[in-house]
Parts: C-alpha cells; structure tokens; sequence
C-alpha cells in the first residue's frame, strides 16, 4: 500500500488554487478611477460597481494605459457644485460638461486638474469670479465657459497661459475693460467675448500682438472709439466681429494687412464718414463683409464689388452713388443687401450671371430701370426683395421661370405689363407680394401650381378679368389681398377650401354675384371686405358662423334683404354694411351709436336706437327731426321714465355704497348690450370661478342672457409665490390694475382677450372681461378632470397664441411685453380658440439712453416660465417673452407642467432635452396623443420650443418667425399624413 500524502505535500497545491482564485476576484472588483467617478455621485445611467473598469461607462474614454482620460458629459442633467474630485484622475485631458445645470462658483482648486488639454463648462448657470488659477494649466489649449453668469472681469492673469488656442467667454455677465493682457497669449487662435457688459473703452491695441488669431469677437460690448489700427497685423483673421458696439471714424487704412481674411462683419455700430478706399485689391481672400447698421457714407467702393465675395451687406447705411457694375463679377456672389440707403442708378445689368445668387435685397433705396435677367441663370435666387423704388417695365421672363424663388417683394414700384403665367405658379414660393405697381392682365390659372403660397399681395394694381377658380386649391393660403384693382366676375365659390385663410380683401373692384355659400367654413377668417363691388342678394346667414371674424366690410354694393341676426355672434372691431339696399331692422345688438356709421344709405332699413326707427338713408338727420317732432306728451313721458330710472338707479347706489367692493367709476372700451349697474349684483360667493391672493374672478350672466368674467382686485395685492403662481404682479412704478387697463383698453386682437369695462373705487377694482367657457389651458391641460386635447386642437392653440404675443410685440404701437406668459394666462373659448389674458405685469417696451432696454425693479413672472437671463438682468425683453411661450408649446406636446417632482431639480425645458437626448421622442410626447397622422408635426413643434427656450436670447426667433414656422406646419400636414421624409423646418 502506497504512503499516504502529507498535509505539507497539498500547501503547494492549496497555494495555487487561493492564488488564482484571489486574481480572479480582483478582476472582477472595479478599480480605483471607477470607484473614484461613483464617489463624484453623478448621476450618470449605466455607471455601475459591477463593472471592472469604467473605460466602457456612458461619457467616459480611456487612453491605451486603460486611464479615464475623457469625460464627455454634456447634457446629462447635473446639478449642483462643480465635481472638483474629478481632478484627481490622473490622467484626465478633456473635460466636457456643457449643457447642465451647474449652479455654483467655479473653485480655484480647479487648477489641480494638471493635465487638462481642453475645458467645456458652456451653458451652465455657473456663477462669481472667473478663477485667476485657471492660468496654471499648462497643457490647456480650449477654454470654453459660454453662456454662464460669471462676473467681474476677466483676470490679467489670463496672459500668462501657455498654450491657449480658444478662449470663450460668450454671453456672461463680465465687466471691466477688456484686458490688454490677453495680447500676450501668442498662441490664441479664437477669441470670443460677445454679450458681455464691459466698461465702454476702446479695443486694446495689444490684440494685435495675436497673429495666429482666426477668428475674433467681441460684439455687443460696448466697444468705443475707432476701428483699431493694430488689427491690421492679425494677417491670419478670417472673422471679424465687432458689431453692435460704439466704434466710430473711418476703417484705417491699415486693415491692407488683412490678407487672409474670410469674414469681416462691422454690424450695427456708429461707423460715420465714407467707406474707405484702402485697396480692397489686397483682400483677395475677402469672402464676407458685413458693415451693416451703421452711419456710413459716400459711395460703395468698386474694388470692393470686385472681390470674390459670397455675402455683401451693406444695409442701414447713408451710402449714395450707383452700385458699382463689378459686384456682377464676382463667380462667389450669394447674397447681396444693400437696402435703406439712397444709392441711385440701375441694378448691374449683370447681376445674377456669374453667381449662385441665392438673396438680393435692394428695398427702400431710390434705384430706377428693369429688373436684371439673369438674376436667377444659375438656378438658386430664393428671395428677390425689391420693396419701394423706382424700377420700371415687366417682369423679365427668365425671372418668371425660377422656380426655387421663395419670398417675391416688390410693392411700391412702377413695374407694369402682364404677369408671366409662370410666375403665378412658383411652386416653392410663399411670399408673393406685387402690391402697388401698375400690372395688368389676369391671374393665370396656373396659380395652382403655387402649393406653398401662403401671401398673395396683388393689390393696387390694373388686374382684370376674373379670380381663376384655381385659387381655390391653394391650401396654405393666409392671406389674399386683391383690392384696388378692375377684377370682375363672381366669387369663385372654391374659395371656400381656403381653410388657413385668415384675411380676404377683394375690395375696390368690379366683382358681381353673391358671397359663395359655404363662406362659415372659413374658419380662420379675421378679415373679410368685399367693400366698393357690384356684388347682390342677401347677406349670407353663415357669416354670423365665422368664429374669429371681428372685421366685415361690404359696404357700397348691392345687397338686398334683411340683416342676418346671426351677425350679432361675432365679436367685431369694424362692421359696414352702409349703401347697399338692406330693408327690415337693424338687429337688437346694433342698435345705438356705436354702429350709428354702419348702416348708413339704406333708404329700407330701420336703424333703432332708443326703441324707435330711423331710416338709414336719412341717417343722423332721420334722428334729429324725430327729436324735433316729437310732441310734449311724448317729453313728459320721457321725463317720467328719466325720474322713475334715477330712482332705481339711486336704491342700487346705495345698495353699492354700502358694498365695500362696490365701484363708482366705470370705463368702458366697447359698446356694452348690458348695464354696468349688473355687475356688482353678480358678485356673490356662489358665483366665484376662480380664487387667488390678487382677488377673486366671478362668472356673471347678466339680465341680456350674456355672460362675462369679473376680476375683483384687492388693494395692489402680490400673487402667491407658490404652487407656480406669479413671482410679482407689480412692479414699483406701477400697480397691475392699471397696467392690465391701460394694455387691453387700447389692444384690439382676435387672440387677446376682450376687456370690456372696469372700474375702480377706493381699496375695490373690478375688470369687467369676455367670458371664456373652457378655461384657461393650463387647467385643461393639467387637470385630470377636463376634457383631453387632441393633437389638431393643441396645434390651433398654440397658433393662436402665438398670432396674439406677435401681436403685442410687432404690431402693437407702442409694442407690448406680456411679461407672464403660460398657460394659465391662455383662455379658450367655446371652440378652444386662444386669447393672451391677464396683462397685469405687462411693460410698453421702452429703450434707455443707451439704446439699451429698461430695466425692472423686481422679477416678473411664474416659476418654470421665466427665461435665465432674465432673473439676473432685470431687462424687459420680448425675448423672455418668447421663452416662456417655448415653455408653453413643450407642455401642449409633453402634457406635462412646467415644473414637476419628476423632472427634480430640472424644470420642463431642461427635461425635455435631457430625455430627449437619453431615450428619444418617444418618451417625451403625451402618451394621451394619437399621433399616427400628426407625427411630424408634433416633432417640428417640438423643435420650436425648444428653439424658444434656447438659453441664448440670441438664438430665439421672432414672435413673428415663430408665426411664421407654425404656418409653415399647417401648409405641411396634407404632406405629413403622406408620412414622407422630409427636412426640419428652416430657421
């Protein structure tokens, strides 16, 4: 029998085996830069313990030693302090966290990050000085800190950096002069300091010293004195940019030393004197000059034109003279805009032929001759922009066959002769604007190749025959304005598929027939005149249908019959109906003087007024010979009812006396069909509709059967702060009663709720307004209760909402900033038409001294809503305006509020691009939406918020472009159902 084994002869064994199985836990145990980022406590997803290296973790990449040397965290909802602990990985290069909510001071320990190449805390809500120690970085080549709040100035020490290539400093809050030092960072090869509010001094001269720079930008800085000479020496600069800033003098002479440059914009600065002629020859590099906005002189130099430029523009200036032929020349020419200056002469007969022209603007100057023909032989020009001048003869052929032609301006000029029947079917074009020219001939029925029209301007012109019935297809149509002209013919009854058409002026022609049946399908119409016709028979019943009308005009024509009561529906701003052959009465709600216009010269109608009738075609004098003839017993009865009334009226004065909230001097901004007197007897709790610190809202159905919403105000009253009420109702200057009275009492909009009356007594003020049925969006949005929008209801909302904001900000006079926009201050009516409401912190936008904007006392607005730059600049803007409607169109596609304990820290905006950037659309929509038809179009909305809420003001569109975009979504939808791929909306 063999020797059995020892204990000692297995430890080798045992050894072995303990030896193997403790590598392999190691294997599995997450290393030391792993635990390092989970100690960070970011709340990145897929960062795990299990793992045993975080080289594969979301956001993180490892050099070929297996070290974390990248952290690529943009956009992942990060909130709070800086993580300084990142610091400690060893080897960490680049360090990305743009586009978080970073909301502390930026540490100066920061600088123990020793091997940082690039650095990216953009878009953060960092705060304090700037550290000086970023300085000590010596590996640091990219320094990217936009759109942050930093303040103070940019630290000297700045010009000690060793191998710096970009520093961005965009859209913060830095003062002080701009440092000479920064001329001693030799290696610098973009430098951006845009939006900031530096101490108004001249450029550094040092600056020049940069001579690797490219690019350089510093606008909106309140840069002062001349164009700086020492820029002449950056002969590698390929953008310039100092606009909006108070530069004044000449360019120098020495800017020849710019050989290298690509662009070079001067825009919107106080430029005086003539342009130069510096020896533009040497710029053969020249790509793009942007001198706009300023107060230059004397002629446009012809060297300049002759350079190979791609952009030209010279626009707002005092420049005079002809336009130098050799612009046509250059083979790069894509855009050229000279407008509002008193140049002379004719267009380069060869503009357009050598060039991919794609914009030309030459409005508002005083140019003469034809429209060049070659503008359009490369097959490019989108918009052809040549409003009041003096050109003269036809559209040239080759002009009329363009068919990439977008945007066609040329009102106020003396063109004449047919229009081309090409012309008329662009298929690409959306503007079509021939408004006051001398143009004759008919519309060809090829219009109906014009698919994207959306404006149709043909008025004031010699246009004759009649309206093709073709017009009628054209299913993105907004506006036709035909007036002035000899068109004849009836009303081509397709002109009822215009569901978009929102205005038709047909007036001043020689159309006949009757109003097409089936006009109430229009029912976005705002406007209709058909005024100075030779139209007859009745007055269509469906008008009183049209839900948006507050403006009919069909005076001076042949209509015959009664008055539709169905007009007394609408809500209108004008009504004529006056010279045509109406017989019967006026109905009830017309009666009195504030239609005592409207009915003149019917000689068969009976205007009442006061219970009595009046012929219209005696008019006012029918009035005032009844008075003459009027008997004495007819006096005294009058007298009787005048004392048995001031009795009645005495008892409710006192009844009203002895009411606190009672009011004893009233406004009133419309005709009213009821009697102020009512309005207090329906101020009873039971009739209370709505409840907040400011007072309370009453639903009163008066003795008439209408039915109107009573604001009640207590003393200059603050709104809650909480449950995302208002942050302030009042500004110091000011109390909201008369803000919201002094707003709406002059603003006349079919997206702007009515204020009918007020009136105001001691500690009591009421506001007197429409009733609107179905609340505010906000309620039906986010409370469970109320119906559920669909998504064509969403949409219509959020264009009419948008329609009465570009109202108050373009078309107001003086323009109006809501200050308070959300969904709460948006009321639907009966078909869930949108109105603005609740204008009590609104703002006349005013500009300061400095051309700047004014500033507030306190912060206006509602949590969630309010755009960033606003809290801490105090600047009335209609950009914060904009963001807060971005906001508003995330909640009609999210149907989420704009704050929520979901979102965390984040609010909508924020979480909406997070998720969308972590799991796509699909989890951001309603989930309540269908969206087999619509999803597209509830994708590109989406988009449009979000370019609302972008956290530069700079970027956010117009009220007016977003009017613009939501139109352009309405002409896409037959398109979008086709479920075709195709582009995002152009910005």
């Amino acid at each position: 029998m063999p020797p059995s084994p020892s204990l000692s002869s297995f430890f080798p064994i045992f050894l072995f085996f303990s030896i193997l199985q403790s590598t392999h836990l190691f294997s599995l145990a997450l290393n030391e830069e792993g635990i390092l980022l989970l100690r960070a406590n970011l709340p990145i997803p897929g960062w795990s313990a299990a793992a045993a290296t975080p080289c594969n973790w979301t956001g993180v990449a490892c050099n070929r030693f297996g070290s974390v040397a990248a952290l690529s965290l943009s956009g992942a909802s990060l909130s709070g302090a800086f993580p300084i602990s990142l610091c400690d990985l060893p080897s960490l290069s680049n360090l990305s966290l743009s586009n978080n909510s970073i909301n502390s001071s930026l540490p100066a320990a920061v600088s123990a990050c020793r091997n940082l190449v690039s650095l990216d805390l953009s878009q953060n809500l960092l705060v304090g000085s700037i550290p000086s120690t970023l300085s000590d970085l010596p590996f640091l080549r990219h320094l990217n800190l936009e759109g942050n709040s930093f303040s103070g100035q940019i630290p000297p020490s700045f010009g000690t950096f060793r191998q710096l290539e970009t520093l961005i400093l965009t859209e913060n809050l830095l003062t002080g002069p701009i440092p000479a030092a920064l001329g001693n960072i030799t290696t610098l090869k973009r430098l951006l300091l845009p939006y900031n509010h530096f101490s108004p001094s001249p450029i550094p001269p040092e600056l020049g010293n940069l001579t690797d720079l490219e690019e350089l930008w510093i606008s909106d800085c309140g840069l002062t004195g001349p164009f700086p000479p020492s820029l002449g020496r950056l002969q590698r600069l390929r953008n310039l940019d100092l606009s909006d800033n108070l530069l004044s003098g000449p360019l120098p002479s020495q800017i020849m030393g710019l050989t290298s440059i690509e662009q070079m914009e001067l825009y919107n600065n106080s430029f005086s004197g003539s342009l130069p002629q510096l020896g533009w020859s040497h710029l053969t590099n020249l790509r793009r000059l942007d001198a706009s906005m300023n107060k230059l002189s004397g002629t446009i130099p012809t060297e300049l034109c002759g350079l190979p430029l791609e952009s030209l523009n010279l626009y707002e200036n005092k420049l005079e003279g002809l336009i130098p032929e050799s612009i046509a020349l250059s083979a790069n020419l894509i855009e050229l805009k000279l407008f509002a200056n008193p140049l002379s002469g004719l267009l380069p007969r060869d503009l357009g032929k050598n060039s991919p022209l794609q914009i030309l603007d030459v409005s508002y100057c005083n140019l003469t001759g034809g429209i060049p023909e070659f503008l359009c032989s490369n097959g490019a020009l989108e918009a052809l922009i040549l409003i009041s001048n003096d050109f003269s003869g036809s559209i040239p052929a080759s002009v009329a066959k363009c068919r990439t032609l977008q945007r066609v301006r040329m009102r106020g000029n003396r063109l004449s002769g047919e229009v081309p029947d090409e012309f008329w079917g662009l298929p690409n074009a959306y503007l079509l604007e021939l408004h006051g020219n001398l143009f004759s001939g008919g519309v060809s029925p090829l219009i109906a190749g014009a698919t994207n029209l959306s404006t149709l301007s043909i008025s004031s012109n010699n246009f004759s025959g009649s309206l093709p019935r073709e017009i009628g297809s054209l299913d993105a149509l907004i506006e036709l304005s035909a007036s002035g002209n000899v068109f004849s013919g009836e009303i081509p009854s397709s002109i009822v598929n215009l569901k978009q058409l929102g205005r038709l002026d047909l007036s001043n022609n020689d159309i006949s027939g009757g109003i097409p049946i089936g006009i109430h399908e229009l029912v976005q119409l705002n406007e209709l005149n058909l005024a100075q016709n030779r139209l007859s028979g009745p007055i269509p019943d469906e008008i009183g249908d049209l839900p948006v009308l507050n403006y009919l005009d069909l005076s001076n024509n042949r209509f015959s019959g009664e008055i539709p009561a169905s007009l007394q529906n609408l809500k209108l701003n004008k009504l004529n109906l006056s010279s045509n052959l109406l017989t019967g009465n006026t109905p009830p709600l017309f009666a009195g003087d504030a239609y005592s216009d409207s009915f003149l010269g019917n000689p068969g109608l009976c205007i009442r007024a006061s219970g009595s009738c009046s012929r219209g075609g005696s008019g006012r004098s029918r009035v005032f010979l009844w008075i003459l003839r009027s008997s004495f017993a007819a006096a005294a009865l009058v007298f009787l009812a005048g004392v048995v009334c001031f009795v009645i009226k005495y008892r409710k004065l006192g009844r009203m006396k002895r009411n606190r909230g009672a009011a004893t001097k009233w406004t009133s901004f419309y005709k009213l069909g009821f009697s102020e007197s009512e309005i207090s007897d329906c101020l009873k709790e039971a009739n209370v509709i709505g409840r907040g610190a400011s007072g309370k809202v009453y639903q009163a159905v008066l003795s008439n059967g209408e039915t109107v919403a009573v604001k009640k105000l207590h003393d200059r009253a603050i709104r809650d702060a909480s449950s995302n009420a208002t942050i302030s109702s009042l500004d110091s200057d000011g109390d909201g009663f008369e803000t919201e009275v002094e707003t709406l009492g002059r603003i006349r909009h079919k997206n702007i709720v009515r204020l009918w009356c007020c009136c105001s007594a001691g500690r009591c003020k009421l506001l007197v307004y429409e009733y609107l049925p179905n609340g505010s969006l906000g309620d039906v949005l986010h409370k469970g209760a109320k119906r559920i929008l669909d998504w064509p209801t969403r949409f219509k909302i959020a264009l009419d909402a948008a329609e009465g904001l570009s109202y108050l900000h373009h078309d107001s006079v003086p323009p109006v900033v809501h200050r308070d926009v959300k969904s709460n201050n948006i009321l639907l009516d009966g078909d869930f038409c949108a109105k603005i409401a609740d204008f009590g912190v609104a703002k006349v936008v005013k500009k300061t001294a400095n051309n700047g904007l004014e500033s507030m006392s306190v912060i206006a607005g509602s949590y969630g809503y309010i755009a960033p730059e606003y809290a801490y600049t105090l600047r009335v803007n209609e950009k914060s305006d904009i963001y807060s409607f971005g906001v508003v169109l995330l909640e009609l596609v999210t149907g989420r509020p704009p704050i929520d304990p979901e979102f965390g820290e984040k609010d909508l905006a924020a979480w909406v691009r997070s998720t969308l950037e972590s799991h796509g659309t699909s989890d951001v929509v309603d989930p309540k939406l269908g969206l087999a038809k619509f999803e597209e179009q509830v994708g590109r909305l989406l988009d449009i918020g979000l370019l609302c809420t972008s956290n530069l003001p700079i970027a956010r569109p117009s009220m007016r472009r977003v009017v613009n975009m939501l139109q352009e979504l309405v002409a896409l939808i037959p398109k979008s159902q086709e479920k075709k791929p195709r582009n995002s909306i152009l910005i």
